[in-house]
């Protein structure tokens, strides 16, 4: 028998709230020649519960490991031990929308040399009510994104999220996986790593759903602002001083990039009641210059970003 065409890992950690929902987003799928491999990071709810009953529902192993508290470790190890030629993360928040299997299966066939095919997600709140689209400011399908292109616009912001592209396990193998030191920013520097070697398809309809809520690992973690910092700081330090361009076009990203990284700190810190310095941010905005600020606006996808967030939390107040 074949290996199947798509591993989809799923790390786990106390879902149960919404993990039934991601489970069966694969469920409602027209294409069960995938496996599911599931590993969970010592959950003390219902999350294996679910886990298991799934089992009868889609091709699921658990996988088990001693807990490490750490859902990108778990994430390699996963990566490690999937059998198929490509991959893809479901995080146990998150969801598939209908005909996706079906839709990158065939971009798979068409464009065998990708190594990476994206697609927007659509934001949704809790209760799985829409809030808007997060899209990829990139060419789209058929076109072949070059990694000139996506980097320089990746390093701006990380507009990828993390249920929506599948990319090849060996690729993702030669980069080293992610970075486990990373909380926070693990899948930025793994889009990056990846995006190196160019061959990337953007399939401009949305395929998968992120959820926003405030329980969500990266915005818990987030309160640790200069954590948050130093982590957003070591990718764009790390992926600039790599990036194979010119000197003049490096300056000129790592000014927008810079930016990027302010307004996101600054996000972070009034999620958690913290002061920011409004003045700062708009100083830094102007000093890009008009079309520094176009394409801070274009690559940092910063008005979806934050429309998703404010509609979220008047959906909460109503």
């Amino acid at each position: 028998m074949s290996n199947p065409w798509l591993s989809v890992l799923i790390p786990t950690y106390n879902g149960e709230k919404y993990l039934a929902k991601a489970l069966n987003s694969i469920a409602i799928q027209d294409d069960f020649d995938i496996e599911c491999l599931a590993i969970d990071d010592g959950s003390t709810d219902e999350t294996l519960a679910i886990l298991k009953y799934f089992q009868t529902q889609i091709p699921l192993k658990i996988v088990t490991r001693e807990p490490q508290k750490n859902w990108v470790a778990n994430t390699n190890y996963l990566l490690n031990i999937a059998q198929s030629d490509y991959v893809c993360f479901l995080h146990q928040d998150d969801m598939w929308l209908p005909q996706r299997l079906m839709i990158l299966k065939k971009l798979t066939l068409q464009f065998p040399e990708a190594n990476l095919i994206l697609n927007p997600s659509r934001f949704v709140n809790i209760q799985g009510q829409k809030l808007g689209l997060w899209r990829c400011p990139l060419p789209s399908y058929p076109i072949m994104i070059s990694s000139e292109q996506m980097i320089g616009k990746l390093l701006v912001q990380n507009f990828i999220s993390i249920p929506a592209p599948i990319f090849k396990r060996e690729m993702a193998l030669k980069v080293g996986g992610l970075d486990e030191k990373l909380w926070y920013t693990a899948d930025w520097d793994f889009w990056l790593k990846l995006a190196q070697y160019g061959q990337i398809i953007y399939y401009p309809k949305p395929l998968s759903v992120f959820r926003i809520h405030s329980h969500s690992q990266t915005v818990t973690r987030s309160s640790y602002i200069q954590d948050f910092r130093q982590q957003l700081e070591s990718v764009i330090d790390e992926h600039l001083e790599a990036w194979n361009t010119s000197s003049q076009t490096k300056s000129k990203i790592r000014k927008i990039a810079n930016f990027s990284k302010e307004v996101n700190i600054a996000l972070a810190s009034i999620i958690h009641g913290k002061k920011v310095k409004i003045s700062f941010l708009v100083q830094g905005l102007f000093s890009l210059g008009l079309l520094g600020i176009y394409k801070f606006f274009r690559d940092s996808r910063i008005l979806e970003r934050i429309i998703a967030r404010m509609r979220a939390k008047l959906n909460q107040v109503n």
